[in-house]
């Protein structure tokens, strides 16, 4: 089990709920690269969805939809973090985004490192995630944080790299 508020020492943490998707939504709409090659458009609805769904077997309990707060409470990135999946010696980000104002700065660099941290003391020794095989922009920062693609899913919307990262 994860303490959401160790996830970093650098940002305020949280997990959110139905009444943070507003203020999700907006980080969310200040990315439009990521909407466009993923297939969808942010949502309130998508949103209010995105922080219930797990993957097929995972209890909601073993979600962490998190948000990372600057000094003063401004919301600064939201990740939708997994324990056990999809084996107990995992963790698996289903989610991630860095409010575009903050984007090139390091700062998701910062937040990814320290959560990867973070699991690695809690006794796991991967992470892993889904690409966008398109996505130029993420497959560099995930590719820049260590990550390495283990195989390729064809699915609805496109091609998705699953990419994982050795603790």
């Amino acid at each position: 089990m994860f303490e959401a508020e160790k996830l970093s020492s650098v940002y305020s943490v949280r997990c959110m709920c139905d009444g943070d998707a507003d203020m999700i939504l907006e980080l969310c709409l200040s990315n439009d690269q990521y909407y466009r090659y993923c297939g969808r458009q942010p949502s309130r609805e998508l949103i209010l969805d995105d922080l219930r769904v797990t993957p097929p077997g995972i209890p909601v309990s073993s979600k962490y939809y998190v948000g990372f707060f600057e000094e003063g409470g401004r919301l600064a990135a939201v990740m939708d973090l997994i324990d056990g999946y999809p084996d107990s010696e995992t963790a698996y980000i289903g989610f991630f985004m860095v409010r575009k104002d903050l984007q090139g700065r390091n700062v998701g660099t910062g937040i990814v490192g320290e959560v990867c941290g973070y699991v690695r003391q809690k006794g796991m020794t991967r992470m892993m995630l889904g690409i966008d095989k398109d996505n130029p922009q993420s497959n560099h920062f995930w590719k820049k944080n260590g990550f390495s693609v283990v195989r390729e899913v064809r699915q609805e919307q496109g091609t998705v790299l699953v990419a994982e990262k050795v603790l």
